[in-house]
């Protein structure tokens, strides 16, 4: 287990968007509630609540990984109709001490999906 340190940060603040996930022409996810984790140099992932996914369209698979920093990953695919999307979304569910706060929360991976939309908070 690594901790971030000034070599390699992490921030976790609320989102200052609602965010809306769209694959297959439906909303995966819609939520006023995500979080923007930004780590070091790579773009900020948005995490959004479990109870703001449509879980009914994701399946949990078999795939996972490890960061040094977060944890232990697993993954889950959509699937919309005929159409699916392997692997797509990720979920640190015991993540380390230092990034707890994302603990039930999912991300999706930006190419696997049609659109993730930052909408203003109000709408």
């Amino acid at each position: 287990m690594k901790v971030p340190d000034s070599a390699h940060s992490i921030s976790i603040a609320p989102a200052a968007h609602r965010v809306r996930i769209m694959h297959g022409g439906r909303v995966i996810a819609d939520s006023r509630r995500a979080l923007a984790l930004t780590e070091a140099s790579y773009p900020t992932v948005h995490y959004v609540p479990r109870e703001d996914v449509d879980m009914s369209l994701v399946s949990r698979t078999d795939h996972t990984s490890h960061c040094p920093y977060k944890g232990d990953a697993t993954y889950y695919s959509i699937t919309v109709d005929s159409r699916g999307s392997s692997n797509a979304i990720w979920t640190y569910e015991a993540p380390f001490a230092a990034v707890s706060q994302i603990a039930g929360y999912l991300a999706f991976y930006p190419r696997r999906v049609d659109s993730i939309e930052l909408l203003p908070l109000r709408d």
